[in-house]
Parts: C-alpha cells; structure tokens; sequence
C-alpha cells in the first residue's frame, strides 16, 4: 500500500464532563458505533489516518484518556486503570454508546476496552485489537532485558525515567515503537502533553505500574483475568486480532493465547508495537472490511 502516512490532524475535537475531569474526542461520522480506544503514552492522535477509511460506515468516536491528549488532568492524580475506566464508563453511558459497539483497541485501550465489553457484552458488536494485554502477565513471559526495564519502572528508578526524561514519550514511542521515523510534527504533538516535567507526565508513569505481573496489582489481576476468560468463551462476539510482527504487547505465549479466541480473524503488519503508526492504511482497510461484514 503506497498511500501516505499524514501527520494532520482532520478533526475538531469535541468535549464531555466526566466526573471531576473533561474528555476530548473525536466524533465524526453517523450510525452504529464504532470506538477507538488509544494506550500509553498516545491519544486519539494515533488514530487520525485509521478513521478515514471507515468514517463513512458508523459514527466514529475516539477519546483522549484522562491526563492525555487533549483531554483534561485528573485533579486528584488518579491515574489507575480503575481510575481510566471510571471516567470511560462515564463517556460511554453520557453518549448513550450502549449498542452495536465495535471497538477499536490498542495497548491500554484494548485493556479498557476489554473490561468494558466484558462487563456489557449486549452491547459489543465486534472487537478489533491490536498489541493488546490479552490475559495476566508473568515476569518470564519478558525477555530478561526487558523484564529489567520495566522493574526499574515500578521502583524509585521509573520517576525519573517518566517525570524527568519523558521515558515513554521520547524512548518507547519515538525510538523502539514505531519502524518509521515519526516526523517533527508528529513529535511535537505526542510530546505536548507530556511537555512539562514533573505532575503531567504522572499517566504515563502509573500505566507500566498497573501491568499484570506475578499477580500484582491483585485488583488489575482480577480485571484482566475476567476479561480474558469472557474472551476465551466469547462465540457471539466477532473479532479481528492484527498481529504486529515486531511487536511485543501481544508477542509468544500471549499471542498463542489470544489466537485460540473464537469467532476471530487475524491479519500480520509489519510493524512495531505501536501499529497505527506503522500501517494505519492496512488497519483501515481492513478494519472497513470488518465493519461490512458484521453490518451487512
């Protein structure tokens, strides 16, 4: 596929009060729904050339996680995945998003997205998914290089690799996620929330601590293993797993794991853990073709 990969962004960005924080979206498009849910460290930014192409076949809508993208912070810094979840169940049940759902998930917006169908499965009418944590994690399901990366990132080492360097921001995403080489635009925009040291930068620290490891956090636990045992069983449900050939999110035994998953299709990308960066048209058209399917 030749076509380019935009650094523009063609939405206006609409906004909700949820709780004691503001939402910003995207909400494009008319029909059934179809949402996209963004991880660590991104925003509905990462979307912006995935949405074109199905735009025409539902309403689109995309949120920025609370303290991300252009979405408000947290007033009280609740930045857990319970915290995520809340403030989404709010946006949900405000845009009254209670049928015919087909989710659009990455990293940590597949994580929340999977909670949340697990808990209203009446309400999903298909998963797609990509670099997702499908099921608990153990630390030796990591390469040990990693394993030591993300430990220093649950220790006393992680603040100042996040709040003072902007870890996940200038190493995750701009140099190990991506195969291409984001442009300066693209740059600017995934570091402006995040642009200040210190407080803003506390969403992107407080994600790689709520990772299922060994059974820890034991509340995340519960959440996930929930939702990956309604996954495993879930036959009315249809799904598209894009696999990221040089991803890590949903690599070896998990990726072995979520294969098992009926009423599924899977394509491969070449590309990096974070995919819509890589081969948004490719998830586009396939995405446009999935939709069809279940819609018509």
């Amino acid at each position: 596929m030749n076509e380019s990969i935009s650094a523009e962004f063609p939405f206006e960005l609409k906004r909700l009060s949820v709780a004691d924080a503001e939402m910003a979206f995207i909400d494009v498009g008319e029909g059934d729904p179809i949402v996209f849910l963004h991880g660590n460290p991104t925003s509905s930014y990462l979307w912006r050339n995935v949405i074109p192409h199905v735009q025409s076949l539902g309403r689109c809508l995309a949120p920025d996680l609370i303290g991300m993208g252009h979405s408000s912070v947290s007033p009280t810094y609740c930045y857990r995945f319970s915290d995520h979840a809340k403030y989404l169940d709010s946006w949900f049940e405000q845009l009254s998003l209670r049928k015919k759902v087909i989710l659009v998930v990455h990293d940590w917006g597949a994580a929340l997205g999977f909670d949340w169908a697990a808990r209203f499965p009446a309400s999903v009418e298909g998963i797609v998914y990509m670099e997702a944590m499908v099921r608990p994690r153990m630390w030796t399901d990591m390469p040990p290089e990693r394993q030591a990366v993300f430990k220093r990132l649950r220790g006393s080492d992680g603040i100042k690799m996040v709040l003072e360097d902007n870890f996940f921001v200038e190493k995750m995403l701009f140099e190990h996620g991506v195969i291409r080489n984001l442009s300066d635009e693209e740059k600017d925009i995934y570091r402006r929330p995040f642009k200040e040291p210190g407080v803003s930068r506390l969403p992107t620290l407080l994600w790689p601590r709520e990772i299922v490891f060994d059974g820890e956090p034991p509340d995340v636990y519960a959440r996930v293993k929930r939702y990956s045992d309604w996954l495993s069983t879930s036959l009315d449900v249809p799904k598209l797993f894009i696999n990221a050939e040089e991803g890590h999110g949903t690599a070896g035994a998990a990726r072995e794991f979520c294969r098992t998953w009926p009423n599924q299709k899977e394509i491969s990308l070449k590309a990096r853990h974070y995919v819509p960066e890589d081969c948004p048209h490719e998830i586009g058209e396939a995405l446009a073709e999935f939709v069809r399917t279940i819609r018509n």
